[in-house]
């Protein structure tokens, strides 16, 4: 049955290897666990039910991935893109919760239309390599600053950030961010050694740290300042009961009062990282496994792009936000695996784990922020596809903006925004219109109407 299913043979793989490889990928990408209940419940979602919802949403996503694709691609709530719905959509803009999970829902519902048309194509052939890449660092940088200051390594200050005062309040906000930064330093060490799930591993150790110091009275906790146990209360739990205050809000959403032009620019900014977003990952991860053809091409990418779409509107029903395509299902690839027995492998790792949800919710702060940063490392790597040579400056400068607006305007989509209508912009004074896809001006006149009217 299963070489049927997934061709193993073909595939030059067995079973045995097939497993270990999903192993492999979860273990590396466990992380997201948590991070995403840590990120998205600063929006005022219950962090047990986003944990369920994340752990459910990422089986299903992964098993599409091996059944309609065959690929050994794994599927989570994809960073950044939480950052925005959590900071930006449910921060800045001053959205729900609710709303913004209907907007993921939309967002995944286009494109699921998307990939089974060749509309895709044609957005992903407008959008100049460059802003793609430049999108991937810029949000890079937003992750790390977040990450940064989730720790409280960084605060608030006349300079508006600062590095903060580590002797200030050290059984509470000293310790937490000492204890992050040694969290970082275990991450990089591990990942420069290249051990498997060093981010994991980074996360776990940097908690047992945690605890350690809360028994030894060198870590306080302070509820009223946000400062909790860090020491979990039970392991297991068969209580799923709490996925009820999120499964299907987004349906129950209250749109009265707010802008319908607004809400269709976050649904377009969901859908511009997610698409570009999962697309870049395939690629890449397909490019190390030998997956593309002679042109470049990689076979399937359909049934890859649907099971990516659908695992995003289930998500938003779920209550989590986008669910996308890991670049850590690279690790399962290195591994060995070759087929989607490796994904079902990983969908089914990431359903276990919704028994141990008194241990994910536990996990401080402290110890997901170094993780957090060091993916914004990872991510930062796409500035090395950037010319900012002076003979390169109609893309190098719009990539530039791009870059440096995620993290300064604490807005994701402000950076795309600015990206596209610089881009734009610089091209028709340096006297190349023309070179312009005319869908990148209906974005820019788009964008500048929503700021001029909204």
């Amino acid at each position: 049955m299963l070489e049927k299913l997934f061709k193993l043979k073909e595939n030059n793989t067995t079973v045995s290897v097939e497993v270990m490889a999903g192993i492999t990928t979860f273990m590396t990408m466990a992380y997201i666990l948590a991070v995403n209940p840590d990120i998205l419940s600063a929006s005022g979602m219950d962090k047990t039910a986003i944990l369920l919802a994340t752990c459910i949403a990422s089986f299903i996503g992964t098993i599409c991935m091996a059944l309609l694709a065959n690929y050994p691609f794994a599927l989570s709530a994809g960073l950044g893109l939480n950052a925005y719905f959590a900071y930006t959509v449910c921060g800045e803009m001053g959205y729900s919760w609710q709303i913004a999970l209907l907007a993921v829902f939309c967002e995944g519902l286009i494109f699921i239309a998307l990939s089974i048309t060749n509309a895709r194509e044609a957005i992903f052939n407008a959008i100049p390599t460059t802003l793609k890449s430049a999108v991937s660092v810029g949000i890079g940088l937003f992750i790390a600053f977040i990450g940064l200051q989730n720790s409280g390594i960084v605060v608030d200050s006349a300079t508006l950030v600062t590095m903060t005062d580590f002797t200030e309040n050290f059984k509470t906000s000293g310790i937490t961010a000492l204890l992050a930064l040694i969290g970082l330093l275990i991450i990089i060490t591990l990942y420069i050694k290249k051990v498997s799930g060093s981010i994991l591993i980074g996360i776990i150790s940097t908690w047992i740290l945690a605890m350690v110091c809360e028994g030894l009275n060198l870590y306080v906790p302070n509820p009223e300042s946000g400062f909790y146990s860090v020491i979990p209360s039970k392991i297991v739990s068969f209580d799923f009961s709490p996925l009820g205050k999120t499964f299907g809000q987004c349906f129950k959403a209250d749109m009265s009062g707010k802008s319908f032009v607004n809400f269709l620019v976050v649904i377009c900014a969901f859908l511009f990282v997610d698409v570009f977003d999962t697309l870049g990952t395939l690629i890449g991860v397909s490019s190390k496994a030998g997956y593309l053809d002679k042109d470049g091409k990689l076979p399937r990418i359909r049934p890859a792009l649907l099971a990516d779409a659908v695992a995003t509107a289930s998500g938003a029903v779920l209550g989590t936000s986008t669910t996308t395509t890991f670049v850590e299902s690279s690790a399962g690839v290195a591994a060995g695996g070759r087929t989607g027995l490796t994904s079902v492998i990983t969908g089914f790792l990431f359903l276990l784990s919704m028994f141990f949800a008194p241990l994910f919710t536990t996990i401080p702060s402290c110890a997901t922020a170094p993780a957090l940063i060091f993916v914004g490392f990872m991510m930062f790597g796409s500035v090395t596809k950037l010319d900012f040579s002076d003979g390169n400056l109609l893309e190098a400068i719009p990539a530039y903006l791009c870059i440096i607006a995620m993290p300064l305007f604490y807005s994701i989509s402000d950076g795309i925004a600015l990206g596209i209508i610089s881009y734009c912009f610089v091209h028709i004074v340096g006297g190349k219109a023309k070179a312009v896809k005319p869908l990148m001006y209906v974005l820019s006149v788009l964008f500048i109407l929503k700021y001029i009217f909204l």
